[in-house]
Order: C-alpha cells, then structure tokens, then sequence
C-alpha cells in the first residue's frame, strides 16, 4: 500500500525538482526526504527517479504516480470536508494567509462575521504573500488563502489548489502632486480615449469611481511614459506587486529607475507625498482620506482576488464559513462576481 505522506513528497519533489528544496519547504532533512522516497519506490515496485546532476527528474511512472497523487490528496480533502460537516458545530484552529492590504481592510469584518456564526472555530492569521501561498497551502501550514493576480502578472495554475474569485480593484498611478503628466491631465485623456469624455469631475477619490472598471485601452502606456524619468517606488523583489509594476513600465516602453522598494502601500504614498517617486497601487491601497500632497491617476489594468484552498476543500464547513464571511466583508465601491455579472 502506497503511504500518502511518501506521495505528497514526490507531489512536491515533481514541483521543486531537488530534494534540497522538498526538504526546505516541507521542513524535514535532506536525507529524510531521500530515505522516505526510497521507500516509496519500493512499495511501488518501479524507478520512480532519476538523478541529472544536482536535480532529480521522475521516470515515466514517477510522472504517472503524481497525476494519482494529486487526485488521492484531493479525495482526501473532500472526504475531510465531509466529516467536518458531519460534526456538530464548527471548532478547531482556521489558519488563514493574507497579504497586508487584505488583512487591513478586508479580514477584520470577516472575523467579526465568523465569530458571531462559529464561535467556537479559532482563526489564526498570517501576513503570507500570494507568491508563497501555494507552497503552504500544499504543505498544510495554511488551510485557506487570499492571493492576487494583476493583468501583468496573471497566477498560475497551481496543481493541488483550487480557488474562487472574491473582489477585483482598479489601479492608480501616484504621483506628488504638480509633477508632469499628473491626474488632472491624464485623467482627460483617459475619459476621451476610452469613451468616458462626459465624465471629466475633478473628484479622484477611489471610493468614488464610476462602478465599471475598464480593462484595457490605449491611454495606460501614455500616463505612465510621462513619469518614465522619475525615480518609481515599487515593492520588494520576489512579490507580485513588484513584477507588476516593472511589467506595466516595460509595456508602456521603458524601465523605471527604481528608488525605493516597499511592500506597505500607506508607506509607499508617503514617500510619494515627500516627493520620493511614483509608484502603481491598488485601490485599497489608497482609501481612506485623500492627501493633497498625491494625485493619483486610474490606470485601465486591475488587481484580483481569489480565495485559495487545496482542491477538495471547497466543502469544508471551516472554509466554505470563512469565504462566506469574506463575501460579506467586500467593502460595495469594489467589484465582485456578483456585481459583474
């Protein structure tokens, strides 16, 4: 009999392609990993590996065998799902994962929400940016997720997870205010070329956006090649919302001089506020109280965010309650499924 926790290591040995990097991720000792392998070519009877210099590459069967693997994991989860339900109320831990942005304006109103319907479920959230959830999800160090994608940087399908859309953002491009190319200008442009040229108020605050969100058009590139000479705040490297911005500049023909790099977006208009640079942010990012010392411009790509489990979970009464709540904790000027139909 095949043992699951062998076979989750070969899932993730077929994604990673060393053992080095199973063993950092799952936190278990090269040599753990190699010996639990081991036995897992023995119980299967076939070669399941095969060494090229430091990567190990899977044999045919190897191949076959985590095809199985993720189907035997997913029934799993569904047959977790199953049993939880079966249970009578919902307790126990809840790990959730978030990005910053989420966490702030999104998480606190769903804990409220899932407190007053399952008191007993205990919610444990980690700050985890969306790069990293599909590693913890698979690990089971999360149980369910928040992650992002961007027009620029659309997500991957991650074998093992599956996810449902929640709210979709505008984007804005922040600016000190009086540079070149600010909103006041842009903005025009923005109205004429995508059809909008009755709407022109001067009124830029997020929360108060027309309800559609275009999707593409060719004004973006113009309103950011006007700052293509000012230094850009972008966020650190390794994340989405930096291969975001680099991504829209090089769309738009050219790559910012980046200055500063910062992963919290109320820090980032602050030093855009002191005259630092510009940089791209995403709607929550800048509600709140307008600071007169930013102009920001409504850029025609977006930001969406979906809600991440591993495949098989959807159903599970923890999860499928925690999703609900968040639904219900969308703030209305965003987006959603519902709302775009």
């Amino acid at each position: 009999m095949l043992d699951v926790r062998r076979l989750r290591l070969l899932r993730e040995l077929a994604r990673r392609g060393t053992i080095a990097a199973v063993a950092e991720a799952l936190a278990f000792s090269p040599s753990a990993v190699s010996q639990q392998l081991g036995v897992l070519e023995r119980e299967a009877g076939l070669p399941l590996l095969e060494r090229t210099g430091r990567r190990v590459r899977l044999t045919p069967a190897g191949q076959n065998l985590v095809r199985h693997a993720e189907a035997v994991l997913e029934r799993l989860e569904q047959a977790d799902a199953e049993l939880a339900e079966a249970r009578s109320g919902l307790a126990g831990a809840l790990r959730i994962g978030a990005f910053p942005t989420a966490i702030r304006a999104i998480v606190p109103a769903a804990l409220v929400t899932l407190a007053r319907r399952h008191p007993g479920l205990e919610p444990m959230v980690s700050e985890t940016d969306p790069a990293a959830v599909a590693h913890a999800l698979r690990a089971g160090d999360l149980d369910v997720a928040l992650i992002h994608e961007y027009d620029f940087v659309p997500a991957q399908k991650e074998p093992g997870l599956a996810t449902e859309p929640l709210y979709r953002e505008a984007m804005y491009l922040a600016a000190p205010t009086g540079t070149t190319g600010d909103a006041a200008t842009a903005e025009r442009g923005l109205g004429q070329d995508a059809g909008e040229g009755a709407d022109r108020s001067p009124d830029r605050s997020p929360d108060r956006c027309p309800d559609r969100i275009p999707r593409q058009g060719p004004d973006q590139g113009s309103v950011l090649r006007a700052h293509a000479d000012a230094p850009w705040i972008t966020a650190t490297p390794g994340t989405l919302c930096h291969a975001m911005a680099l991504r829209a500049c090089q769309a738009a023909g050219f790559m910012p001089r980046v200055r500063h790099q910062v992963d919290e977006f109320p820090t980032v208009l602050a030093l855009v506020a002191a005259g630092q640079g510009v940089a791209v942010v995403p709607q929550l990012g800048v509600m709140g109280p307008a600071d007169p010392a930013v102009s920001l411009t409504r850029l025609l790509m977006e930001r969406r965010t979906k809600v991440a489990f591993r495949s098989g979970a959807a159903a599970h009464p923890a999860v499928a309650a925690f999703a609900a709540a968040l639904r219900a904790a969308v703030p209305p000027e965003l987006a959603t499924p519902a709302s775009a139909a």
